[in-house]
Order: C-alpha cells, then sequence, then structure tokens
C-alpha cells in the first residue's frame, strides 16, 4: 500500500471519460485474450510478453508498464508460487503450471489494466478450485461497488469468500485507482471490514484484484526487486478488472471481448 497514494484526492470522472477507459480496457482485454491460444507446453513467458508488446502497439498503445519504476516488460507473468510481479524471461511453461498474465495499456492517456489466469494442459484440482476461488472473489468484491457502499465491503466480500474455501488473502498488494495515472487513489484492499473505509461515489475508477493463497498469505520480495513469490512455496492465484462507480452500481472496463472468464478458456 502507498501512503503517498493514500492521501491523494480520489478523482471523480464524467461520461467522456468513461467512454475512453472502456476502450483502453477493452485493449487490455483484447490482448489477454489474443494470448490464450499461445500459453501451452514449451512457450517460454518472455515469447508470451513479446506477443502482448506487439499486439498493444499494433493496436495504436503503448504498455503501462514498460519503463514504469524501471520495469523493462510488457507485461508481468506469474508462474505458480510467484504471487505477482513476475518478470518475463526464459521461464518454459510445462504441463501443469499455472500463471497469471497481468497488463495495463495507454491509449490516448487513458489506462486500461486487467490480468488473468491461465492453465497449461492438464492442472491439478487443488490448482483449478484456487483459479476458480480468486475469479469468484473478485466478481465478488466487484458485486458489492455501488455508491454509498464502502472499499472495506467491497475487501470483505473477496476475503471471506477465499478463506470460505480455506484460502488466504494476501496483505502486501492491492488494488488502486486508475486513469490518466496507472495508479491513483484510493488503495481497494483484497480484506477488509462491511462498512469501512472510503465510500464509493459515481465516476470512481478502480481496480478490484484479489491474490489468493493455496497455503499460508506471506508473501516475500526476491533480490530482483520485484517478483514476489509465497513464503510457503504455495500456488497463488489472481484475477483483476478495472471498474468504475455508476449512479447505480458499476461497470467492468475490462470484460473479455471473446467472452473468456476464467479457465479453462474455449
Amino acid at each position: 500500500m502507498s501512503e503517498s497514494r493514500a492521501q491523494r484526492p480520489i478523482p471523480l470522472h464524467n461520461a467522456d471519460d468513461f467512454a475512453a477507459m472502456r476502450r483502453a480496457g477493452q485493449l487490455a482485454a483484447a490482448t489477454l485474450d489474443m494470448v490464450t491460444a499461445h500459453v501451452g507446453s514449451g512457450i517460454t513467458t518472455a515469447a508470451l510478453d513479446y506477443l502482448c508488446h506487439q499486439f498493444i502497439l499494433d493496436h495504436g498503445a503503448i504498455p503501462a508498464s514498460l519503463g514504469y519504476r524501471g520495469y523493462a516488460h510488457a507485461t508481468c507473468i506469474s508462474v505458480n508460487h510467484v504471487v505477482c510481479h513476475g518478470i518475463p524471461g526464459n521461464r518454459t511453461l510445462v504441463e501443469g503450471d499455472i500463471l497469471n498474465i497481468d497488463l495495463a495499456v495507454i491509449l490516448d492517456g487513458w489506462h486500461g489494466d486487467s490480468s488473468r489466469m491461465y492453465g497449461v494442459g492438464k492442472i491439478s484440482m487443488r490448482a483449478a478450485r484456487l483459479v476458480d476461488t480468486a475469479y469468484d472473489a473478485m466478481m465478488r468484491g466487484i458485486a458489492a461497488i455501488r455508491p454509498g457502499a464502502t472499499l472495506g465491503d467491497i475487501g470483505f466480500a473477496m476475503q471471506q469468500h477465499a478463506e470460505a474455501a480455506r484460502f488466504s488473502v494476501v496483505r502486501d498488494f492491492c488494488g488502486h485507482g486508475l486513469g490518466r495515472v496507472y495508479h491513483d487513489a484510493p488503495d481497494v484492499l483484497n480484506y477488509g471490514e462491511r462498512g469501512k473505509g472510503t465510500v464509493l461515489r459515481p465516476g470512481m475508477f478502480l481496480t478490484v484484484e484479489p491474490m489468493i493463497n493455496a497455503g499460508r498469505a506471506e508473501v516475500k520480495v526476491l533480490s530482483d526487486g520485484w517478483t514476489a513469490v509465497t513464503r510457503d512455496r504455495s500456488l497463488s492465484a489472481q484475477f483483476e478488472h478495472s471498474v468504475g462507480v455508476t449512479e447505480t452500481g458499476y461497470e467492468i472496463f475490462t470484460l473479455s471481448p471473446a467472452g473468456f472468464t476464467k479457465p479453462p478458456y474455449a
């Protein structure tokens, strides 16, 4: 969580801003759709990153992560026990791996940010249940969004679902505001108490992105300064959508144009 980010005023956006975020969000989702067919045994995470990078450029946008705080890739690709911020490289995927591909695009100055889980071939029943739980936790968090609700309501919905399934919720990372700024106020925690925290207002843009571990919640960041892994080397899963608070509820900007939700994808 960023203390400086938490102290910023939360931007409120108008109808034109919503339209711009739809375009950026749909490009982020289309990129994740595109790469789906390429995720398989024998491909490297660097190759997947390259495919996403070129697709984003070909559609008139740039990867938001490229050059962000010195980061040198278009995506973060987190495999198995990597919680988040996995650096694409020569890691070759094998049967049974699960991985998260996290990317953001900048299109006409607006950020579309999303991540999705993928399975390589046949994955274990426990891995599949973890992935399903992470997706369902995200959607329950999003379902709590409406004017007058609180950030604590979102976190509570995600935490309750994950822990009821006997998984744990990562505390070290969280969702955030976005729009013209990549990481803006507010912080959107993946755990919380009902009725606590900032009250949601129409025009707020948020990411909802629970990180769920099969084992304990504790993580550590490796010496590269980016890669976060579970301390007990248990599997981890994450999904992320960019969402706007509307007058009556919410709008998800990063829904898949192909209709993909969670693996296995058709």
